[in-house]
């Protein structure tokens, strides 16, 4: 597995949803890479520090940037 690999199943692999060849992998992988063990620190930071949002903990102007910036982002 190389990074570019690592970063796309990420997400995958938080929610558990990662099939058991892959996973392996991921962790073989993570093991060699410190670049892509801090990408894993950081995405797990992020994912804490959005969680801990509310509509009150952020200034009106952020919200809108947020908004703004995400509105297009394709859903699924």
């Amino acid at each position: 597995m190389d990074c570019v690999d690592f970063v796309e199943l990420v997400t995958e692999l938080l929610e558990g949803a990662l099939p058991e060849g892959d996973e392996r992998r991921f962790i073989e992988h993570l093991a060699e890479c410190s670049g892509c063990e801090r990408y894993l620190d950081q995405f797990r930071q992020t994912i804490t520090t959005t969680g801990e949002l509310t509509p009150d903990s952020i200034s009106p102007d952020a919200r809108q940037q947020l908004l703004t910036a995400f509105r297009d982002w394709p859903r699924q």
